[in-house]
């Protein structure tokens, strides 16, 4: 897959009230709660000191709510005008299909089989529904916009997004992509084939 040339800045979405609960959000639109809106501020704090008022950047965002109000946050604390931005589907977190919205302790009471095939090979495992991706899946979609980014990007998407882009650029097992731990109050640089927290 062909990598951008250009600087690229990941921040995912800020803390929600279902990641706090482990709640399964995939694609169900839900709000950042109090600490989410602190995290989007720090990350425009820092994207200020990076890149000032982020001139020549483009700015694409997940056109789920948590990472709109993120976006709107960072590009208010850049000085710039919140709606500054525009939204691509392709950034949408992985679907979970029938899965959104129940705890994985309560699929695990329901289908013990089906979360037990999911921990033996979590990035190609598809949960029930016709909508539903696997992390493989997803793969694709996030690399078909990676590979049209063109110049300097500011994104906002998602924890399982962001897992993909670590699979892609660093050749890591999916396994291993499918585990990371994604934080939601640091800034993820891609610049020259690398990728760096900040």
């Amino acid at each position: 897959m062909h990598l951008p040339d250009s600087i690229v800045y990941f921040s995912r979405h800020g803390e929600t009230d279902w990641n706090v609960s482990e709640r399964i959000q995939g694609q169900e639109d839900v709000d950042i709660n109090a600490r989410g809106q602190l995290q989007a501020e720090r990350n425009g704090d820092l994207l200020k000191s990076l890149i000032g008022n982020g001139a020549g950047f483009d700015f694409v965002a997940s056109p789920l709510r948590r990472t709109r109000d993120t976006m709107e946050r960072i590009r208010t604390r850049m000085g710039v005008d919140p709606r500054g931005y525009r939204t691509d589907a392709r950034l949408m977190e992985v679907n979970f299909g029938e899965w959104q919205g129940y705890m994985m302790e309560d699929i695990e009471t329901q289908s013990p089989e089906l979360v037990a095939a999911r921990g033996k090979d979590k990035w190609n495992f598809v949960p029930p529904g016709p909508t539903a991706e696997s992390y493989a899946t997803l793969a694709k979609r996030i690399g078909s916009w990676l590979s049209e980014v063109c110049g300097p990007t500011v994104c906002v998407t998602h924890g399982g997004c962001m897992r993909t882009i670590f699979q892609m650029v660093e050749n890591l097992d999916g396994h291993d992509a499918a585990n990371l731990s994604i934080t939601q109050d640091k800034i993820l640089r891609l610049e020259k084939g690398s990728l760096t927290w900040m």
